[in-house]
């Protein structure tokens, strides 16, 4: 019995020292660091690249005195429509990147490098999207889109393999598991879903181009709809997933955290205020001959005749600005994401970066042209849209409140009500200027932009005007209370801290 036992030990021992201990990032050597910058810098990349796409719906030629006629309408619906497909495909690219590098804990020059390939590529993202904005009925645009999606999958396949290959480099508690294996291939399935179908997409191209824009709609929501699958499998079929019972695992299956969405969030307000002053640096510089010729080289009279371009760039700027100081209230009181907040938050991205259309819309076609009104109402519809996701962050966090928001933002809270006025507004004066753009033709886009400008404003009174209600309900729940309490609570703030303990 000795002897056996002396020799489950001694194999205890062999199996044990063959699985050596995770290391620490000091025993790693020098080509090897933490993953977090890496995933910051490319963050910022991707939001980036999420953004720019709008550039060549921006920079649709419509010249100010053509009426927005059907042809105008179409070209543009396309071109937007084909946007916002775009834009939610490298958010699921995100997503996917951020799972990845949830599993890859440190890299090596050879990951930085895998990483940098991968990056590249996503950057010649917006040249295929333009090729499929102008050219949507040739399938070469869409071709090359997707054989993009499916070089960037097989780069982070090929992460994932040499990461697996070099367990140093996983996250430490994927070092100290057991199923390494589960994780491996879990994390695969994330990361080559999109490319799959994106392959189909590719090859369908070029014999049914609607097909291969189903495919790639198929891309955005189907994580969505394999969740909505194991949801119902759960709910009405008792069938439970067969998944290890470890605490990554269940970090792995959750929703992005609230910090990633900030940050990817973060990206793309700062990029789309920042594409604004691009139109203006490059359109709105007058020509040297021109000052000397036309304005005697008085520069300040050359400048106003750029006047009308400055209030549209000044009044979308406060716009963006104040989206993103409500985004950020709202998330200031999140303390858990869940998926449909995710979702939302990335429809309303999509419409903030589409916000330099709308200025471009505006600023084109001021000074009483032809579609002077149809340019407010496209600002209108996108303001309405990006808000109006937001609203619907909120309201989504509300009905798991407990879980997901601070408790002074819930109901009854002290900020629920201020919460309320912040995300309420910009829908409600979106609305009612679309509607007033049906009712009055002689709305000019200098009152649409003064308008923009004056919301902060607005704002500010409102939460006063709440502050104010808020104390007057108060007061009014007091007169109505009983005589006694009052009176209790009266003598109670007058006695002393010693009389009131004792």
């Amino acid at each position: 019995m000795a002897a056996s036992g002396d020799s489950a030990a001694a194999s205890a021992s062999s199996s044990s020292s063959s699985t050596p201990p995770p290391r620490s990032l000091g025993e790693l050597g020098g080509g090897t660091q933490s993953s977090q910058r890496l995933l910051a810098y490319s963050d910022a990349l991707l939001s980036i690249i999420a953004t720019v796409m709008i550039l060549p719906v921006a920079h649709t030629k419509i010249h100010p005195d053509q009426k927005f006629d059907e042809s105008i309408q179409q070209l543009l619906a396309t071109r937007v429509a084909v946007y916002l497909m775009t834009f939610l495909i490298v958010t699921v690219a995100w997503t996917a990147h951020v799972r990845l590098f949830q599993v890859i804990g440190h890299i090596d020059d050879i990951l930085a490098l895998l990483n940098l390939a991968c990056m590249m590529v996503i950057t010649f993202l917006p040249y295929t999207f333009s090729l499929m904005a102008s050219f949507p009925d040739v399938p070469f645009g869409i071709f090359l889109f997707s054989c993009c999606a499916v070089i960037i999958g097989a780069i982070q396949a090929v992460i994932v393999m040499y990461g697996f290959h070099h367990p140093y480099l996983l996250n430490h508690e994927i070092q100290e598991s057991e199923n390494q294996v589960f994780y491996k291939y879990h994390i695969l399935k994330i990361i080559l879903r999109g490319p799959t179908l994106s392959f189909f997409a590719a090859i369908f191209s070029f014999f049914f181009i609607p097909l291969s824009y189903v495919f790639l709609g198929l891309v955005i929501f189907f994580p969505h709809l394999s969740h909505l699958t194991k949801w119902f499998r759960r709910k009405f079929l008792g069938q439970e997933d067969e998944v290890p019972l470890e605490s990554f695992t269940f970090y792995l299956t959750e929703p992005l955290s609230k910090e990633r969405i900030e940050t990817f969030s973060d990206g793309v307000y700062a990029i789309v205020a920042t594409l604004l002053i691009l139109d203006i640096c490059e359109d709105n510089v007058p020509d040297r001959t021109e000052v000397r010729e036309k304005y005697g080289g008085n520069l300040i009279n050359a400048l106003g005749e750029y006047g009308p371009n400055f209030l549209a760039y000044f009044g979308s700027f406060v716009t963006i600005g104040l989206l993103w100081f409500v985004h950020h209230s709202l998330f200031l009181h999140v303390t858990k994401s869940t998926r449909l907040m995710s979702l939302l938050n990335t429809l309303s991205l999509a419409f903030i970066g589409g916000l330099p259309l709308a200025y471009q819309l505006t600023s084109e076609f001021a000074n009483k042209s032809y579609s002077e009104i149809e340019a407010i109402q496209v600002s209108c519809v996108t303001i309405f849209f990006a808000s109006i996701f937001q609203f619907g962050i909120w309201t989504a966090a509300l009905f798991h409140q407990r879980e997901t928001l601070h408790p002074l933002a819930r109901y009854g809270g002290k900020e629920h009500a201020f919460m309320f006025v912040k995300l309420a507004l910009y829908p409600s004066v979106s609305l009612a200027v679309f509607f007033l753009t049906c009712i009055v033709s002689e709305l000019s886009t200098t009152l649409f932009h003064l308008t923009q400008i004056l919301v902060p404003f607005a704002f500010l009174l409102l939460r006063l005007c709440v502050r104010i209600g808020l104390v007057a309900l108060a007061f009014a729940m007091s007169l109505f209370r009983p005589r006694h309490h009052v009176l209790e609570e009266e003598e109670t703030a007058c006695l002393s801290p010693a009389e009131t303990l004792s």
